[in-house]
Protein backbone atom coordinates (compact mmCIF):
# COMPACT_ATOMS: atom_id res chain seq x y z
CA UNK A 1 0.00 0.00 0.00
CA UNK A 2 0.89 3.83 -0.22
CA UNK A 3 1.33 6.07 2.25
CA UNK A 4 0.76 10.00 2.73
CA UNK A 5 0.40 12.12 5.32
CA UNK A 6 -2.63 14.93 4.85
CA UNK A 7 -5.07 17.37 6.03
CA UNK A 8 -8.04 18.47 5.29
CA UNK A 9 -9.12 22.29 6.11
CA UNK A 10 -12.42 24.51 5.71
CA UNK A 11 -11.12 27.49 3.73
CA UNK A 12 -13.34 30.90 2.97
CA UNK A 13 -12.28 31.47 -0.23
CA UNK A 14 -10.94 29.20 -3.30
CA UNK A 15 -9.47 31.91 -4.91
CA UNK A 16 -7.50 33.70 -2.32
CA UNK A 17 -6.25 30.05 -1.79
CA UNK A 18 -5.23 29.73 -5.00
CA UNK A 19 -3.11 33.04 -5.30
CA UNK A 20 -1.37 31.74 -2.06
CA UNK A 21 -0.86 28.26 -3.81
CA UNK A 22 0.54 30.25 -7.20
CA UNK A 23 2.59 32.35 -5.20
CA UNK A 24 4.44 28.80 -3.85
CA UNK A 25 5.03 28.51 -7.64
CA UNK A 26 2.70 25.63 -7.63
CA UNK A 27 2.91 23.97 -11.84
CA UNK A 28 -0.55 24.43 -13.74
CA UNK A 29 -3.90 23.52 -11.92
CA UNK A 30 -5.83 20.49 -13.30
CA UNK A 31 -9.72 20.54 -12.57
CA UNK A 32 -11.58 17.88 -12.29
CA UNK A 33 -15.15 16.49 -11.02
CA UNK A 34 -15.19 13.64 -9.30
CA UNK A 35 -18.61 11.23 -7.92
CA UNK A 36 -17.40 9.20 -5.09
CA UNK A 37 -19.96 6.55 -3.48
CA UNK A 38 -18.69 4.69 -0.38
CA UNK A 39 -19.28 1.73 0.33
CA UNK A 40 -19.88 -0.26 3.98
CA UNK A 41 -16.74 -1.97 4.92
CA UNK A 42 -15.49 -3.76 7.99
CA UNK A 43 -12.45 -2.18 8.09
CA UNK A 44 -11.37 1.47 6.28
CA UNK A 45 -13.18 2.97 4.06
CA UNK A 46 -13.81 1.65 0.53
CA UNK A 47 -14.77 4.27 -2.57
CA UNK A 48 -15.49 4.28 -6.02
CA UNK A 49 -14.41 7.23 -7.41
CA UNK A 50 -15.97 8.10 -10.96
CA UNK A 51 -15.17 10.90 -13.32
CA UNK A 52 -16.54 12.37 -16.40
CA UNK A 53 -14.71 10.50 -18.66
CA UNK A 54 -16.27 7.58 -17.68
CA UNK A 55 -12.77 6.13 -16.13
CA UNK A 56 -12.61 5.56 -12.20
CA UNK A 57 -10.31 4.10 -9.42
CA UNK A 58 -11.28 1.63 -6.68
CA UNK A 59 -9.81 3.25 -3.41
CA UNK A 60 -9.18 1.68 -0.40
CA UNK A 61 -7.41 3.42 2.68
CA UNK A 62 -7.42 3.76 6.20
CA UNK A 63 -7.04 6.67 8.07
CA UNK A 64 -7.67 8.00 11.94
CA UNK A 65 -10.39 10.34 12.02
CA UNK A 66 -8.10 13.71 13.76
CA UNK A 67 -7.40 17.40 13.28
CA UNK A 68 -3.60 17.87 12.45
CA UNK A 69 -1.71 15.67 10.17
CA UNK A 70 -2.38 11.66 10.09
CA UNK A 71 -1.05 9.52 8.00
CA UNK A 72 -2.99 7.63 5.27
CA UNK A 73 -2.82 4.18 3.48
CA UNK A 74 -4.45 3.59 0.66
CA UNK A 75 -4.55 1.15 -2.69
CA UNK A 76 -5.66 2.87 -6.19
CA UNK A 77 -7.39 0.40 -8.67
CA UNK A 78 -8.23 1.72 -12.11
CA UNK A 79 -11.68 1.00 -13.17
CA UNK A 80 -12.66 1.00 -16.51
CA UNK A 81 -16.71 0.66 -15.71
CA UNK A 82 -17.25 2.83 -12.96
CA UNK A 83 -21.18 2.58 -13.46
CA UNK A 84 -21.41 -1.50 -13.37
CA UNK A 85 -18.86 -1.69 -10.88
CA UNK A 86 -21.02 0.81 -8.50
CA UNK A 87 -24.01 -1.31 -9.58
CA UNK A 88 -22.07 -5.07 -8.17
CA UNK A 89 -20.51 -3.04 -5.18
CA UNK A 90 -23.58 -1.42 -3.79
CA UNK A 91 -25.81 -4.99 -4.54
CA UNK A 92 -22.64 -6.88 -2.45
CA UNK A 93 -22.08 -4.36 0.30
CA UNK A 94 -24.55 -1.42 0.50
CA UNK A 95 -24.01 2.05 -0.20
CA UNK A 96 -22.98 4.12 2.70
CA UNK A 97 -23.34 7.71 1.06
CA UNK A 98 -21.89 9.62 -1.45
CA UNK A 99 -20.07 12.58 -2.22
CA UNK A 100 -19.86 15.18 -5.10
CA UNK A 101 -17.07 17.44 -5.84
CA UNK A 102 -15.11 19.99 -8.09
CA UNK A 103 -11.49 19.62 -7.19
CA UNK A 104 -8.85 21.42 -8.58
CA UNK A 105 -5.46 19.69 -8.21
CA UNK A 106 -1.73 21.79 -7.96
CA UNK A 107 1.62 20.11 -7.30
CA UNK A 108 4.17 21.71 -4.60
CA UNK A 109 7.35 19.57 -5.13
CA UNK A 110 5.60 16.11 -3.91
CA UNK A 111 2.69 17.59 -2.35
CA UNK A 112 -0.40 17.63 -3.75
CA UNK A 113 -2.74 20.70 -3.35
CA UNK A 114 -6.30 20.16 -3.85
CA UNK A 115 -9.45 22.77 -3.66
CA UNK A 116 -12.38 21.35 -3.12
CA UNK A 117 -16.26 22.53 -3.72
CA UNK A 118 -18.21 19.91 -1.92
CA UNK A 119 -21.72 19.49 -2.74
CA UNK A 120 -23.76 20.75 -0.10
CA UNK A 121 -20.91 21.22 1.84
CA UNK A 122 -18.50 24.30 0.41
CA UNK A 123 -15.20 25.06 0.09
CA UNK A 124 -12.44 22.82 1.62
CA UNK A 125 -8.30 22.72 0.85
CA UNK A 126 -6.30 19.15 1.26
CA UNK A 127 -2.68 18.79 1.51
CA UNK A 128 -1.49 15.17 0.59
CA UNK A 129 2.56 14.62 0.97
CA UNK A 130 3.23 11.38 -0.84
CA UNK A 131 6.22 9.85 1.01
CA UNK A 132 8.53 6.90 -0.24
CA UNK A 133 7.92 3.53 0.70
CA UNK A 134 10.28 3.42 3.72
CA UNK A 135 10.22 7.00 4.73
CA UNK A 136 9.12 8.85 8.32
CA UNK A 137 5.98 9.41 9.42
CA UNK A 138 7.61 12.72 10.68
CA UNK A 139 9.35 14.39 7.64
CA UNK A 140 6.19 14.31 6.08
CA UNK A 141 3.99 15.81 9.14
CA UNK A 142 6.73 18.41 8.99
CA UNK A 143 6.02 19.56 5.14
CA UNK A 144 2.71 19.92 5.79
CA UNK A 145 2.86 21.81 8.57
CA UNK A 146 5.42 24.11 6.86
CA UNK A 147 2.54 24.58 3.88
CA UNK A 148 -0.13 25.27 6.20
CA UNK A 149 1.99 27.78 7.60
CA UNK A 150 3.15 29.49 4.31
CA UNK A 151 -1.26 28.73 3.03
CA UNK A 152 -2.08 30.60 6.48
CA UNK A 153 -4.26 27.55 7.33
CA UNK A 154 -5.02 27.70 11.18
CA UNK A 155 -5.75 24.76 13.33
CA UNK A 156 -8.67 26.08 13.68
CA UNK A 157 -9.92 25.49 10.38
CA UNK A 158 -8.85 21.70 10.16
CA UNK A 159 -11.44 18.66 9.66
CA UNK A 160 -11.48 15.35 11.44
CA UNK A 161 -13.66 13.44 9.16
CA UNK A 162 -14.18 12.39 5.52
CA UNK A 163 -16.19 14.65 3.20
CA UNK A 164 -18.90 11.89 3.36
CA UNK A 165 -19.04 11.95 7.72
CA UNK A 166 -19.24 15.23 6.92
CA UNK A 167 -22.60 15.44 4.98
CA UNK A 168 -24.20 12.64 7.29
CA UNK A 169 -23.72 15.01 9.83
CA UNK A 170 -25.06 17.93 8.29
CA UNK A 171 -28.39 15.89 6.99
CA UNK A 172 -29.03 14.90 10.90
Amino acid sequence: MLHNIEIKARINSLDAMAERIGALGAGPAQHVSQDDTFFHCNSGRLKLRATPDGSGQLVYYTRPDRTGPKASSYLLVPVSSPDALREALTLAYGQAGRVRKRRVVYLVGRTRIHLDTVETLGAFLELEVVLGANEAIESGVGEVEALMKRLGIEPSQLVASSYLELLQESSV
